[in-house]
């Protein structure tokens, strides 16, 4: 019998606790599905299905400390040259330890070995992005996403979500 492949991790210790980020498995579907859903309740993430999140897969990380998922982000492509971060979330009493910049820092380099230069997102935490070298841009410069999720959301007409966007070299 073959052993199964390691994923690759990526790591950052904060204190006594080992945070790691890897590639989402199928395995991740449940607790990616309701971390999602509790962002999704308080109106700050756009939900999504366990049938969505199955297809998407691939495109998702997940954070774990001691093998307990505790985070996870998605990449988006919407051009040619322009990905967008879906999807970022933690869990509550691991917010502030630098769990979140470690998914946000595996989302650039996957966009990185893309070779996309541009990556985005729509947020209500301006902060998180600029500390993670993101600006704050006018949302009418990506009309991909406008075209692509704005036109099926329930907030298209007063959204008070903020762009962000960071270019990669």
């Amino acid at each position: 019998m073959l052993a199964k492949p390691e994923l690759p991790r990526h790591e950052f210790h904060n204190g006594n606790s080992k945070a790691t980020c890897r590639k989402a498995t199928a395995q991740d579907i449940e607790p990616l599905y309701l971390m999602i859903e509790e962002y999704a309740q308080k109106g700050i993430m756009l939900p999504r299905s366990r049938v969505a999140l199955q297809r998407q897969i691939d495109l998702f990380v997940v954070a774990e400390i001691g093998g307990k998922f505790v985070g996870c982000g998605s990449l988006c492509r919407l051009g040619a040259d322009l990905v967008e971060i879906r999807s970022l979330g933690l869990s509550d009493e691991h917010k502030g330890q630098g769990i979140g910049a470690l998914i946000v820092n595996e989302l650039t380099e996957e966009a990185r070995r893309q070779k996309i230069p541009k990556i985005m997102a729509l947020t209500y935490a301006v902060n998180f992005f600029l500390r993670n070298g993101f600006e704050v841009v006018n949302k009418e410069i990506f009309p991909e996403k406008v075209w692509t999720d704005c036109v099926n959301c329930s907030k298209q007409h007063a959204c008070d979500e903020i762009a962000v966007l960071k270019m990669l070299n």
